[in-house]
């Protein structure tokens, strides 16, 4: 059992985009990062590792090694090829890794929506890798953009990818509630007729009506 378990699913409920704003902190990956099939979502602990360009060693590695309920991160440069596809999939399930967040390319994308496996990458490349080195596995790193550590907190969803430090999960946590219960309020008020000129104090750039 993972220290996020029993907050994962409102995590999932809250989004990226209100917890990336709760958080005021810089923890979004590149907005290159995409889930490569519709309605891909996971959260969970990170365990990073980096990859060297075309070389998936690293990968291999780590999935012997992570703990269950983890998710992989994988730096590997922006490089697009087939580091990731249905083979490490179901090694990955059978290990309870939960899913993978790469900076760098998948394939078997079919089969990966067909098991419902979360994977976010920068692209989809059918080209193999080789496997001769594994610069890093289970230690910080850097990965589009943004500072990874093992623990850290790992949400994606259609909206994109975000890291949070574990220091900063309770407090993020928290202005997120608020501010889905903040939202809650403003849709009914929407729906009642307000604008947001109204309700956000714009009404100093209204156009005048005729």
């Amino acid at each position: 059992m993972t220290p996020y378990h029993d907050i994962i699913d409102e995590l999932l409920r809250h989004g990226t985009s209100t917890l990336c704003e709760a958080s005021g902190l810089p923890c979004a990956l590149d907005y290159a990062i995409r889930p490569v099939w519709p309605g891909a979502a996971v959260a969970g602990p990170a365990f990073p590792l980096r990859c060297a360009p075309g070389d998936n060693l690293a990968i291999h590695i780590a999935v012997d090694a992570v703990p269950p309920g983890h998710v992989l991160v994988v730096d590997a440069s922006g490089y697009v090829a087939g580091y990731w596809g249905e083979v490490l999939a179901v090694a990955a399930e059978a290990r309870g890794i939960t899913g993978i967040i790469i900076d760098g390319g998948v394939r078997d994308v079919a089969a990966l929506e067909k098991r419902k496996f979360p994977a976010f990458a920068r692209g989809i490349g059918m080209r193999g890798t080789v496997k001769f080195h594994a610069p890093s596995v289970g230690k910080p790193i850097i990965v589009a953009d943004v500072a990874v550590s093992p623990g850290d907190l790992i949400v994606a969803d259609a909206d994109g990818v975000l890291s949070l430090p574990q220091a900063e999960v309770a407090r993020t946590l928290e202005r997120a509630r608020q501010r889905t219960e903040k939202e809650a309020v403003t849709m009914k008020r929407l729906q009642a007729g307000e604008t947001t000129l109204e309700l956000l104090g714009l009404t100093a750039h209204r156009l005048q009506r005729r």
